[in-house]
């Protein structure tokens, strides 16, 4: 039906940046929002960012003014930019998408990918 890809994630320093991509294919027909989630060891799996089909942005309180959101819809493709990166940004990224398909609206997962900010 809807498959979600996840990369972009990998080991850096305090300081540094990656971006994160998370494409979604299968039977599409509008995408009513994508988010971010991380989930680090022993902890629950919080909300990151979200965007709407519009545009419309939300992120947590912790990456305000170093992370930025963005989607593609030509491409069915959310971004992460992660500028800043601390050490406690350390966890699994999990894309999410809520997404109108041929069977309905439905909310997809990916993989997830490991994002590592160590000295």
């Amino acid at each position: 039906q809807v498959q979600l890809v996840e990369s972009g994630g990998g080991l850096v320093q305090p300081g540094g940046s990656l971006r994160l991509s998370c494409a979604a294919s299968g039977s599409i027909l509008g995408i009513y929002a994508m988010s971010w989630y991380h989930q680090a060891p022993g902890q629950q799996r919080e909300l990151v960012a979200r965007i709407t089909g519009g545009g419309t942005t939300n992120y947590e309180d912790s990456v305000k003014g170093r992370f930025t959101i963005s989607i593609d819809n030509a491409k069915n493709t959310v971004y992460l930019q992660m500028n800043s990166l601390k050490p406690e940004d350390t966890a699994v990224y999990y894309c999410n998408a809520d997404i109108l398909g041929r069977a309905g609206r439905n909310r997809y997962w990916g993989q997830g990918t490991q994002v590592t900010v160590s000295s």
